[in-house]
């Protein structure tokens, strides 16, 4: 596979995002789905809807997100929505809980490693294109949050999320956390599954930016979250998400900052990177790639 493409600038503005997307030369047509983090009821860290606004309405997206696997303000479509609404989502832009009705669609994963199959909302089906729009940071589990995680529990409906924590034991939100393997990479193996299985829905028609500020070790999906443990990096984009993951742990790995072996103790504690070699072992990414600064 030859190296990939991954556009980096060290300026995070609005602005900024939208000409690291530009650089990438795509045009995402049809009815855009632009997957966001809505952000944690309590959580200090997520990327507030303002910012992102001209970005979205550059492709004149619909901001989708799915129902959450565990408590809080997110686990229903009824708390869900509220939530948009709180945080503002739905003052800017249409806001799609992609799993909200109807049943859930069954996407195959036939060269996965854990999982053979992932459950991403009914609604996705409705997206002619995608852009995954990802606020990178640490994750108490994953070990990060990057482009691969939004395409995997990002897109996954409640229960796809529960197919995926469980590597593929239960759908049910009562017994998913009395069923995590023992083998903590084979949650990070079915994340990959499930993040390829989406590639493959969208094909050629799936863009990629990742937004490396507000550095927590913790996701946005903490109510009680960390604040950020090191300095704002820049925006990157790609048209490979196991690529442009790579650039971002590999821009921490080379920063001075000294905040960043707490956030790489947390990435390294829970074996991260794991999820960006299995993916790109599936194939539909590489971690090979050029860096080009703009």
């Amino acid at each position: 596979m030859e190296k990939a493409k991954v556009y980096f600038t060290r300026q995070i503005t609005q602005q900024s995002i939208i000409e690291v997307y530009k650089a990438l030369g795509v045009n995402l047509e049809g009815k855009v789905a632009v997957k966001v983090h809505s952000g944690e009821e309590g959580n200090q860290n997520y990327l507030h809807p303002e910012f992102l606004r001209d970005m979205i309405n550059h492709v004149k997206g619909t901001v989708v997100e799915c129902n959450t696997a565990y408590g809080g303000a997110r686990n229903t479509t009824e708390k869900h929505e509220k939530l948009m609404e709180n945080h503002g989502w739905s003052k800017y832009f249409d806001v799609d809980i992609m799993d909200g009705e109807g049943k859930d669609i069954t996407l195959p994963v036939p060269n996965g490693v854990v999982i053979k199959e992932n459950f991403v909302g009914a609604h996705i089906a409705n997206y002619d294109s995608m852009l995954v729009l990802s606020h990178f940071k640490g994750h108490p589990q994953g070990g990060y949050g990057g482009a691969l995680k939004q395409l995997s529990i990002g897109c996954a409906s409640s229960a796809g999320k529960c197919w995926i924590h469980s590597a593929g034991v239960t759908k049910d939100q009562e017994k998913v956390w009395q069923n995590m393997p023992k083998e903590h990479d084979r949650f990070l193996e079915a994340m990959a599954d499930a993040a390829g299985s989406v590639v493959e829905l969208f094909k050629n028609k799936i863009a990629y930016v990742s937004i490396m500020c507000n550095l927590s070790v913790d996701c946005d999906c903490c109510a009680v979250a960390e604040d950020p443990c090191m300095k704002d990096i820049g925006v990157l984009s790609s048209l490979d998400p196991v690529a442009l993951d790579r650039a971002c742990m590999d821009l921490i790995y080379a920063s001075d900052d000294e905040g960043k072996e707490h956030f790489l103790e947390r990435v390294r504690s829970r074996n991260g990177e794991h999820t960006i070699d299995v993916a790109a072992k599936e194939g539909y990414g590489t971690k090979e790639y050029e860096l080009i600064e703009l």
